[in-house]
């Protein structure tokens, strides 16, 4: 038989189907519902769990994989007092010890929150977080300037009054746009803008515990600066926070155990601060991800399996009412191939079409997801394609049974069928 006539055949099979489907449109809707339903968990589940991939690495990108953080912990009263007599908290030295001592130590940064009453400017106020930073804070937590530049080792040196804005905190201090070269006033000591930050979102502001993106609301200034020229309190730490990027080749676990190490000896035995490993939580992420998605894709299983029972039983059940047409098109010549073939294709047309309106409900119920739990989405290829590629396993798996049936009928016996 040639490609041609074979190709006729297929797609006069096809036709049939939607025949069928046509005729009983009731029978076929409910029996269309489970792949509908199967198909759309599946999308859902794999555009959200990609969603959520792409966020948790953009986050860890913020961090650094290769970088460490370390932070104070925040104590006050008594305890803070206890503490002090046998460490001074996290400061320069510890990073200076660091950088002198563990060899895998590349490069570093550290910040210093400042206690603001008073931040504003002569267009406009605002309530965001000042911090000083060391210039290599940006590069580290992978920040890019949309306007100006960062300040440099020369303003650090000199304890210049230079700030760069997060883009929230732009937009309330200078509605107008002009920020650069502008002056603002934090407390008591005014500082010229020299950069703004690019505004890039995060859809989550925190991931294993850790918060994350608060940029967007932050101004930052030389961290000799403010160590020089804004008030602390007496028994404070002098940093809240350094950063430690690692040489390439070293496991960050591995190298967080020696950094421990060093600061244990260093603060006389005191838990004063928490380590961060970042590639740490990425792998606690992914794995938490990896449940979520085989719990997902279980519920997906599932419905996908009731779907193809229905598609069985809705293919049995019309052979019973085509048995004697069946007999007719035996009697005619028809082989049994071609039973077989034919309610073959119509299984295959009802799951396809299930999976291609299961797409559609997919994507739409990803959005309603995003929308209202606030987590983002990525719409897969791979996504669509597996699901489809799903619903036709399916059609030929729970089609192959009752096509084989249908081809075994006597045809004598069919005809006598009422």
């Amino acid at each position: 038989m040639s490609l041609v006539n074979e190709s006729k055949i297929y797609i006069e099979g096809i036709k049939q189907a939607f025949d069928e489907m046509r005729h009983h449109k009731l029978r076929t809707a409910l029996t269309l519902l489970g792949m509908i339903f199967g198909v759309g968990a599946v999308i859902a589940m794999l555009s959200v769990g990609e969603g959520a991939e792409r966020e948790a690495l953009k986050m860890i990108e913020s961090m650094g994989v290769r970088n460490l953080v370390i932070n104070a912990r925040k104590s006050d009263g008594e305890a803070l007092k206890s503490i002090r007599e046998h460490s001074i908290g996290l400061s320069l030295r510890d990073v200076e010890s660091a950088k002198d001592t563990l060899p895998f130590v590349e490069n570093w940064s550290a910040e210093k929150r400042v206690k603001t009453f008073s931040l504003f400017s002569l267009e406009g106020r605002s309530d965001a977080q000042v911090k000083g930073v060391t210039p290599s804070y940006f590069d580290l937590s992978a920040l890019k300037m949309s306007e100006g530049a960062a300040f440099d080792a020369k303003d650090e040196a000199h304890y210049r009054q230079v700030a760069v804005l997060g883009p929230e905190a732009a937009r309330s201090l200078f509605p107008q746009g002009k920020a650069i070269g502008s002056v603002i006033k934090i407390n008591h000591q005014w500082f010229t803008v020299v950069g703004v930050l690019t505004d890039a979102q995060n859809g989550k502001s925190k991931i294993q515990g850790v918060k994350l993106g608060g940029e967007r609301n932050e101004v930052f200034i030389p961290l000799a600066t403010a160590l020089k020229k804004m008030n602390f309190k007496s028994l404070e730490d002098e940093l809240d926070t350094f950063k430690v990027s690692l040489a390439e080749g070293v496991e960050p676990s591995l190298a967080a155990k020696s950094l421990r190490h060093l600061l244990k000896r260093r603060h006389g035995g005191e838990k004063d601060y928490d380590i961060v490993v970042p590639a740490d939580l990425l792998a606690q992420h992914q794995q938490t991800q990896q449940i979520f998605n085989i719990v997902m894709a279980c519920v997906a299983g599932i419905s996908l399996l009731v779907g193809g029972i229905g598609i069985m039983n809705i293919m049995l059940a019309t052979i019973m009412e085509r048995t004697a047409e069946i007999g007719l098109l035996r009697a005619l010549g028809a082989r049994r191939k071609d039973i077989a073939r034919q309610f073959l294709i119509e299984s295959i047309v009802i799951s396809a079409t299930g999976g291609v309106i299961g797409i559609g409900v997919g994507l739409l119920l990803a959005f309603v997801i995003s929308s209202a739990a606030g987590w983002p989405v990525a719409w897969s290829p791979f996504a669509i394609v597996l699901a489809l590629g799903v619903c036709m396993t399916i059609g030929v798996g729970f089609g192959f049974y009752p096509a084989k049936k249908a081809a075994k009928l006597d045809p004598i016996v069919a005809l006598q069928r009422d």
